[in-house]
């Protein structure tokens, strides 16, 4: 085994090592929430498909959709690419998988176009942060250290398509016989000779694999961690209509058992109290706290809310990066001592009331989200806990409900009375 094999495993261990930490923090994280139900996955197989690969939800804005397409349909062809490195990194091999013949260098070829287009993506990108000044990237919710977050994942991207293309045309170089039609280009432009291409290709491949490790353990803590995150949150998405709500367990069985006395069922020995809607992070359902962990932060969810865009605080988005906030914030306790109160909570700290009741649950945040988010959930839950737990509601909504309970309508009239006009 040579010394440049033991480097990489040993590289390579750490790597798996550290992001596995990562992996587990964030499962210990997903314990402390509640139960979600997960079926139909024909239904979710045809939609992974449909908007995960097939990205067909990024298209309203065509120019930047189609170069974000582009850029995942790249990744997904270098991810083989990255492969063979692993391969070659610790069998110590060069090109390992190139017995595949045609079909390996039809690949590289994509591989090679597609790391020239994301390079080319990535600089338009970082020119659209810089000098557009898109809208829907700003909100009182977009900090700097969001801002610096996009700016060093899109660097970083940057960085592996520029060292991947640099490797390709040390490799053109060398070798005149090369798949790849843009390396090949820039290495006939380039003013090294075969001796010094070889030791600049060396170069180039440490590059790339380093940049792919830092990449892979920066994800889990930044915004692009979307790029594990989105296909399973789109698979797990839901499929019920937009606007459907769902009923709550609790006060389902207490309805049947109204409706039918026979439905009757024997209540758990030293059960906890029942809980109506949620108030802190660690109450929201697992699918919930994996939507804040995909939000790809673009704002697009915030750009159609209509609440948002007639000078209301509400942000679809924000409610996404708050509740992963908080949730990094007390779940870290929560594990220690599951007891932990710090004194904040979700409700009231992070989203106002004010933020609460400018929502009129139109879904259109729902369905503009390329990663399939279900913002409105979050909403549902807060005001089930105000009105139920806590006896709170919205304006002239309180007398509403007294009305209903007191006279089975909205209004302050005696059901004997409702005939008299």
């Amino acid at each position: 085994m040579t010394i440049s094999q033991i480097v990489f495993i040993t590289t390579l261990v750490i790597t798996i090592g550290v992001f596995s930490y990562s992996a587990y923090r964030l499962a210990r994280f997903f314990k402390l929430t509640k139960k979600y139900p997960i079926k139909d996955w024909g239904k979710r197989i045809v939609m992974v498909l449909k908007i995960a690969f097939g990205q067909t939800k990024i298209f309203r804005f065509p120019f930047a959709g189609l170069l974000h397409a582009l850029t995942f349909w790249g990744f997904l062809v270098i991810l083989f690419g990255s492969i063979e490195m692993v391969i070659d990194g610790i069998f110590g091999l060069h090109k390992s998988l190139q017995f595949l013949g045609v079909f390996y260098d039809i690949l590289m070829a994509f591989i090679d176009v597609f790391a020239f287009i994301i390079a080319i993506a990535i600089i338009v990108f970082i020119i659209r942060r810089i000098s557009n000044k898109v809208k829907r990237f700003d909100g009182r919710e977009m900090t700097s250290k969001a801002h610096k977050d996009a700016f060093l994942a899109l660097t970083l991207i940057f960085l592996l398509m520029f060292s991947l293309l640099g490797m390709n045309s040390m490799e053109a170089i060398m070798n005149p016989q090369n798949p790849y039609p843009v390396s090949n280009f820039l290495g006939s432009i380039m003013p090294f000779c075969p001796c010094k291409a070889e030791g600049l290709y060396s170069f180039f491949w440490w590059m790339h694999i380093e940049l792919i490790f830092i990449f892979a353990n920066i994800l889990p803590y930044s915004k692009h961690f979307h790029i594990f995150m989105s296909i399973p949150n789109v698979f797990l998405s839901r499929l019920e209509p937009l606007g459907k709500l769902n009923t709550m367990e609790s006060i389902t069985k207490e309805l049947q058992l109204m409706m039918n006395p026979e439905t009757a069922y024997a209540p758990q020995e030293n059960a906890e109290p029942v809980r109506f809607g949620i108030k802190d992070a660690e109450e929201v359902t697992w699918k919930t706290y994996l939507d804040s962990l995909t939000c790809t932060q673009c704002g697009r969810c915030t750009s159609v809310c209509p609440a948002a865009q007639t000078g209301r605080k509400l942000s679809p988005r924000k409610l996404m990066m708050d509740l992963r906030t908080r949730m990094n914030e007390k779940a870290p306790h929560l594990i220690k001592d599951k007891n932990f109160q710090d004194g904040k909570s979700y409700l009231g700290d992070y989203i106002s009331l004010e933020e609460l009741w400018a929502c009129t649950l139109c879904n259109a945040c729902a369905q503009e989200c390329p990663v399939n988010i279900y913002h409105p959930q979050i909403i549902i839950d807060l005001r089930r806990y105000l009105v139920l737990e806590e006896g709170k509601a919205q304006g002239g909504l309180q007398a509403i409900f007294a009305n209903i309970e007191n006279n089975g309508a909205p209004w302050q009239y005696s059901p004997s009375e409702r005939l008299n006009w």
